[in-house]
């Protein structure tokens, strides 16, 4: 096993504004699709067996500031993530802080009320 996280789903409220938000934040752009009939924006990723994941809109999830905790990957960008987040709607609940050898996290709040890790290696 390479990944112990293969896929993770991300709820939204709000589908256009949840994805406005990461886009902006992230500086990305999520592609948009339906996955039997249910609203879906997908993260981009690279490499032969990456993780992947999604905004999701649907009524089977709601968002929520409890529950598991998805770090993203900051890996060199994080300082321009956390600048962007208030503008962009959300909030940083906890500011690039080092862990020792694996980096750095942050914590913030996603324009949906998720709590969302960010994660920035040494």
């Amino acid at each position: 096993m390479q990944n112990v996280i293969n896929w993770f789903e991300i709820p939204a409220a709000d589908f256009d504004r949840a994805v406005k938000f990461y886009d902006t934040v992230l500086d990305i752009q999520l592609r948009k699709e339906l996955f039997n009939k249910v609203p879906n924006a997908i993260f981009p990723t690279e490499g032969a067996d990456p993780a992947g994941g999604a905004v999701v809109f649907s009524p089977d999830y709601i968002p929520s500031t409890q529950g598991s905790l998805v770090y993203l990957n900051a890996d060199g960008k994080m300082d321009d993530i956390l600048k962007r987040i208030p503008a962009a709607g959300g909030k940083v609940l906890l500011p690039k802080t080092s862990i020792g050898d694996p980096g750095y996290i942050a914590i913030l709040l996603d324009t949906e009320g998720n709590k969302i890790g960010l994660h920035q290696p040494q």
